[in-house]
């Protein structure tokens, strides 16, 4: 009953109107990230007298102490005292990594939070938003510090990380778990996300192709930044009708696994654990605690390499996503041994659609206000394995079953990727002076 329920479960007023609807408007990003998340005890928490304070360490014991994550918190301290203090900047970088782990979590946890008061729209729009807000953060942090390539990179690989790395352990993990029964999946949302990495890797594929067009770069560099900036607000237009067709026209192809989910556990109605405005003001705190350690991890990267004789290509596009997105790819596998592929497909795919079409054009985008040329041409080695890998998982797709041989294929695919990356030693500054080269010889044919 409402009346026997603690103050801080009341804090946004009657919870009565909360049903079925609001807590079908969870994502699997949302179910996934639950995975990892431990029941709290307010035992000693209930026995504090003063009201506010009762309230506060309630909070705070459910942010800080409800995932099995919450080992790693001690990480981020650490990270900033070794910054003030002038530690080695590998042992920064290596403790911000872990610090950014847990913090990806619970920002899922939060939105899921804040989802129950304001509807399953309003909290799909928002994880939509604060879904890879990690990812989006060094984007922007690394973009303040004109280092394009590691912006490049970094995104690169958390699609491939989801693409590969995620979906191909989940089916194995899942084809071994589940070796006598069959395998099944709704293909109908596998298809929307395939479609919508294909126009991606379109939008990726003509700068490159235009650069190796035969003209030179002196003559290329300002068509292909427009081009790219054009292609960057198509795809912002269509992950906006994306949205409305999951969120409105369409919502019945991204809910029907959770319902089942909650059908075999007995369709009991969950309710939030902490207020609307003690959700908001921890997603501000997480999100500004994610922006120092971001910070962090952009001004070490170099030393780090440098540091571990390992090229910032193989750290951008293979550690940072596996770390950065830890939370969510254990929640993914997790529930692949329970045979709900359903929900693995629904967090690697919907990860890597909304990296492609909205956190990469919207660098694009801000690039372009803070007066930086940043395009869509990824190089020919990059844009390579997005293309093979977008294909690969469209024909492991392509028949709604699995089995753990698709699993295997998909991991290996990204093992080769791995090593081919990590013999790369392509120097960080290569982009950039490129770049100042043909504006210098644009300067010249000008003046000429």
């Amino acid at each position: 009953m409402a009346s026997s329920r603690e103050p801080w479960l009341l804090e946004n007023g009657n919870l009565k109107g909360l049903s079925k609807e609001i807590r079908h408007g969870r994502t699997a990003h949302n179910m996934s990230s639950s995975s990892l998340r431990k029941k709290s005890h307010l035992t000693l928490v209930s026995k504090v007298p003063c009201r506010k304070l009762r309230q506060f360490l309630a909070n705070l014991q459910e942010v800080i102490l409800g995932t099995k994550l919450s080992v790693l918190f001690p990480a981020i301290p650490l990270a900033i005292v070794a910054d003030c203090y002038g530690f080695a900047r590998p042992w920064v970088f290596a403790l911000s990594l872990l610090g950014l782990t847990p913090l990806a979590e619970r920002v899922s946890f939060l939105t899921e939070q804040i989802a129950y008061y304001t509807g399953p729209t309003v909290g799909g729009l928002l994880n939509a938003t604060c879904g890879n807000a990690t990812e989006l953060i060094i984007a922007i942090f690394a973009l303040s510090q004109r280092k394009i390539d590691v912006v490049k990179y970094s995104l690169l690989g958390s699609v491939l990380s989801n693409l590969l790395l995620v979906l191909g352990t989940s089916l194995f993990c899942g084809g071994i778990a589940n070796l006598r029964l069959e395998q099944k999946f709704d293909r109908r949302q596998a298809d929307v996300n395939s479609l919508l990495l294909l126009l991606a890797l379109l939008c990726h594929s003509l700068p490159m192709l235009f650069r190796m067009s035969g003209a030179s770069d002196a003559v290329t560099v300002d068509p292909i930044l427009q081009l790219s900036r054009a292609s960057s607000i198509v795809m912002l237009i269509a992950y906006l009708s994306y949205l409305v067709f999951q969120l409105f026209t369409h919502r019945q192809l991204f809910e029907a696994q959770e319902e089942s989910d909650n059908d075999e556990n007995g369709g009991g109605e969950e309710e939030p654990v902490i207020g609307f405005w003690s959700g908001f003001i921890w997603l501000v705190g997480m999100t500004a605690v994610i922006s120092l350690l971001s910070e962090y991890v952009v001004q070490t990267i170099e030393d780090a390499s440098d540091s571990w004789g390992i090229s910032v290509s193989f750290i951008s596009i293979i550690l940072l996503p596996i770390v950065g997105n830890a939370a969510e790819h254990a929640g993914a596998i997790i529930f692949a041994f329970k045979n709900k592929l359903d929900i693995s497909l629904g967090v690697a795919l919907g990860s890597a659609t909304q990296i492609s079409m909205f956190v990469v054009p919207l660098c694009v985008i801000t690039a372009w206000i803070m007066g930086i040329k940043m395009d869509l041409n990824f190089n020919l080695l990059e844009t390579g394995s997005l293309a093979l890998s977008i294909i690969v998982v469209a024909f492991a797709l392509q028949d709604g079953t699995s089995h753990y041989m698709k699993g295997l294929v998909l991991l290996l695919l990204y093992i080769v990727i791995g090593a081919c990356f990590f013999v790369s030693k392509t120097p960080l500054n290569q982009l950039s002076t490129i770049n100042s080269g043909t504006k210098a010889a644009i300067d010249t044919i000008f003046r000429a």
